[in-house]
């Protein structure tokens, strides 16, 4: 089975307790089980991970790039202003998908700008949860071109 890592950035480990009327009220734990059990219907290895540290989610994508891992990213709040994270993702060397749960471009101003779209392969945005099944569906039928 093909690796794939769901890296999601700060404040996502509270989902179901973090604004419900914005994130909906699935929880971190929930969304974890749905990425492993939709991955291994695909044929994928999915691990999910969280961190609310810059520097832990580039070295993440360090290894990923090292190891030509395909990633589906939600980089949450660093999408906006992080360029160590971007420079990161730019370096990976399979599919990058980022993915949000709400739609950014609906949201505040400040929100609309992503400097990680630049470098992703593709962005799913504004579906819930439902964006991380779309994700893993991308990177599925990337790898059966």
């Amino acid at each position: 089975m093909k690796k794939v890592l769901v890296l999601n950035g700060p404040n996502l480990g509270r989902l179901g307790s973090r604004e419900p009327d914005v994130y909906g009220d699935t929880s971190y734990d929930d969304l974890v089980k749905r990425c492993e059990r939709n991955g291994r219907e695909l044929g994928f290895d999915v691990e999910v991970r969280q961190t609310d540290d810059e520097a832990e989610l580039v070295g993440w994508l360090h290894s990923a790039a090292d190891a030509a891992t395909p990633v589906v990213l939600n980089p949450a709040a660093f999408t906006h202003y992080s360029y160590a994270l971007r420079d990161a993702c730019a370096q990976l060397t399979a599919p990058l998908i980022e993915v949000h749960i709400s739609n950014p471009a609906a949201r505040e101003s400040f929100r609309h700008t992503s400097v990680v779209a630049g470098v992703a392969t593709g962005t799913i945005a504004g579906f819930g949860m439902v964006s991380y099944d779309l994700a893993l569906q991308a990177l599925h039928d990337l790898h059966h071109r």
